[in-house]
């Protein structure tokens, strides 16, 4: 059970499922609306997993490139209203990530979320084997840890989960690439902090992924 006295914070970090924005390493193999098309399914698996997760009293979706977006104005499943969207129940912030590379967003939008809360854990939207059950565990280990993560096969991570702001996780990171869940781990380590790993899972960014999607999602 999750301590009901600590506030925890859920931050999805989402792209725009735009043609030629979205998905971009793989339009070789579905071309630019496919890979829109993907993406789009990706995110809104994504929100319907956030939704039926429990113990969360802050949801965010910490958008680029616009909060404005068509795409999250009038997306079919949730309504936007005053910088909330709200979608199966449950009210999702709607926030911009700005700007640098994807370390300095990561940040400042731990840094915003920690304000008001006492635990944090950042997805984004290319791991559909990801489940409620995995973020409400998140959670709970949270309590004993310093950090969570589910490492990615391709060496990166697709969730992060924090007790505490810890700036140099995402700075000068080597993101985007097989080194990224080695120095995170090396840097916790230098840091003295203490994190718990769970499963690998796939995260969908290249061609070769496409054959770890669930048959639920359509190509």
């Amino acid at each position: 059970m999750m301590t009901a006295s600590r506030r925890i914070g859920l931050i999805i970090m989402a792209k725009s499922p735009q043609p030629g924005l979205a998905k971009t390493r793989l339009i070789p193999a579905l071309g630019a609306d496919g890979a829109a098309r993907l993406a789009e399914q990706l995110l809104e698996h994504t929100i319907e997993v956030a939704s039926q997760a429990k113990g969360f009293s802050h949801h965010e979706l910490c958008v680029t490139p616009d909060v404005n977006d068509p795409v999250f104005t009038k997306h079919p499943k949730i309504k936007i209203t005053n910088k909330t969207v709200s979608g199966h129940g449950i009210g999702f912030y709607v926030t911009s990530q700005g700007e640098g590379d994807l370390g300095a967003r990561m940040q400042r939008a731990f840094g915003r979320v920690f304000e008001n809360v006492d635990l944090a854990i950042m997805i984004g939207t290319d791991a559909p084997s990801l489940t409620a059950n995995h973020l409400e565990q998140a959670a709970r280990d949270l309590e004993a840890h310093d950090a969570v993560l589910v490492p990615a096969r391709d060496g990166g991570y697709t969730l992060i989960g924090l007790n505490q702001c810890i700036p140099s996780l995402f700075e000068n990171m080597p993101w985007s690439t097989k080194r990224l869940m080695d120095e995170t781990r090396r840097q916790l380590k230098r840091l003295g902090k203490t994190w718990h790993e769970y499963a690998h899972m796939a995260d969908i960014d290249e061609p070769a992924d496409l054959a770890l999607l669930p048959e639920t999602f359509t190509k």
